[in-house]
C-alpha cells in the first residue's frame, strides 16, 4: 500500500535560487508537479538554464529538462503553490515583486521556506509575505534539513505547519516522496520563532569548537539554547511542544552540529581568532544567524525573556565583544535550578 499522501497541488513557482531552492525544486519536479524556478539573478540563471546546474551554489544537482527556470518574473505563469525560499532579508522585497507580478492571485497556498525575524517589527516571515498577498493561505516548511543532502535524495523529515489542516496535508503530500518525510503542524507562530531561534545558537556551537571547548561544553551549549528557545517561543504566542520537534530540536541539532550549517561555519571561524567581516565577505552563502541575532535578542529584550546565550552572541556579532570574553561570562553566572526552563 502506498503510504503517500494525496495532494491537489499540482504545480509550484520556486523562488529564490540559492542551494535549499534548488534543491527544493528537484524534490518538487521528482514528486510530479510542475515546476517553474525563478532567481533574481539573470546571468546565474541563464547559466542553470544552460547547463542545469548551479554552480554557485548547488553544483552536484542536475536539474531536469521540465523545470523551467528564469529570472523574468512576468514570463511565469500562475501556479497552485508560490514557495519562497528567499534570504529573510529579502522575504519584503520578493513579496512586492511577486504581487506587482499578479503571480499570486490564482495561487491556493503561499509556502515560506525562510527562517528568520524582521528587525525592529519582530515580524515571522510568513506575517511579512502576507502584508503583501492578503487573503492566501500561508504554510511554513522547515525542520532539519540542508540543501546538500537532500540533493543527494538523503533520508530526511520537515514539517509543514499551516493553520489550515486541510491546506497541510495538501502540502504534505507536495512534499513526501521515499526519501523524504514530511509531518504536520498547525502551530505556524511556534514553528517560525524556533526555526530562526536556532541560527544563532548554531553561531554559538561553532564558536566553541572554534576556540576547542570540547564536545562536553557544546553539549551543555546546546541544551541551554533550546531552554532559551522555550521561553521566547512561548512568550511570542507558540507552543512549547513545536520546540521538542523537528521545527525546533531537530534543526537546532542538525544546525549545531553539522559541517554543512552556514552558520556553525561562521562560528568555528570566529572562534579561530577571524573578523566577521572577513568572514562574510568570503562566502557567497547567507548565514541567517548574524542579522537574526540582532532580531532575536531585541524581540528577548522587549518582551522581557531571559535569554544569557542570546545575549552574548549579540555582544560578540554585533558589539565586538571577544568570543573568549563572551564564553567566561557564561561560565561565570550565577549557580541556578536546571528547570526552571518558563521563567
Amino acid at each position: 500500500m502506498d503510504p503517500t499522501p494525496i495532494s491537489t497541488l499540482q504545480s509550484a513557482l520556486i523562488l529564490g535560487a540559492g542551494s535549499w531552492g534548488t534543491a527544493l525544486a528537484s524534490l518538487l519536479h521528482e514528486r510530479g508537479l510542475k515546476v517553474q524556478f525563478w532567481g533574481r539573478d539573470e546571468a546565474l540563471m541563464n547559466e542553470i538554464r544552460k547547463s542545469r546546474r548551479n554552480s554557485r551554489y548547488l553544483p552536484g544537482l542536475y536539474l531536469p529538462e521540465g523545470i523551467a527556470v528564469t529570472s523574468d518574473l512576468s514570463s511565469m505563469t500562475a501556479a497552485d503553490m508560490l514557495v519562497f525560499v528567499v534570504p529573510s532579508k529579502g522575504i519584503r522585497e520578493t513579496s512586492l515583486l511577486v504581487a506587482s507580478a499578479g503571480l499570486h492571485a490564482q495561487a491556493k497556498v503561499i509556502v515560506s521556506c525562510a527562517k528568520g525575524i524582521e528587525l525592529h517589527t519582530c515580524k515571522r516571515m510568513s506575517e511579512i509575505i502576507a502584508e503583501f498577498l492578503p487573503g492566501k493561505v500561508a504554510a511554513v516548511l522547515t525542520g532539519p534539513n540542508h540543501a546538500e543532502e537532500v540533493s543527494q535524495r538523503l533520508a530526511t523529515a520537515a514539517v509543514v505547519a499551516c493553520a489550515d489542516e486541510d491546506i497541510a496535508k495538501q502540502v504534505q503530500g507536495c512534499f513526501t516522496l521515499p526519501w523524504f518525510r514530511s509531518y504536520t503542524s498547525d502551530d505556524v507562530c511556534g514553528v517560525e520563532w524556533a526555526g530562526a531561534m536556532k541560527n544563532p545558537y548554531a553561531i554559538a556551537a561553532g564558536i566553541a569548537l572554534g576556540l576547542k571547548l570540547g564536545d562536553n561544553a557544546i553539549a551543555a551549549l546546546v541544551t541551554r539554547a533550546l531552554a532559551e528557545m522555550v521561553r521566547l517561543v512561548v512568550r511570542m504566542g507558540g507552543r512549547p511542544d513545536s520546540c521538542f520537534g523537528l521545527g525546533g530540536v531537530g534543526d537546532l541539532m542538525a544546525t549545531c552540529y553539522s559541517a554543512h550549517s552556514r552558520n556553525h561555519r561562521v562560528g568555528k571561524l570566529l572562534g579561530e581568532g577571524m573578523s566577521l567581516p572577513d568572514i562574510i565577505s568570503s562566502t557567497r552563502m547567507v548565514a541567517e544567524g548574524v542579522p537574526n541575532t540582532a532580531s532575536l535578542y531585541e524581540a528577548a529584550q522587549a518582551h522581557q525573556v531571559r535569554t544569557p546565550l542570546l545575549a552574548e552572541i549579540n555582544a560578540i556579532l554585533h558589539q565586538g565583544k571577544p568570543a573568549t570574553e563572551a564564553m567566561q561570562a557564561l561560565l561565570s553566572r550565577d549557580p541556578r535550578a536546571e528547570m526552571d526552563t518558563m521563567r
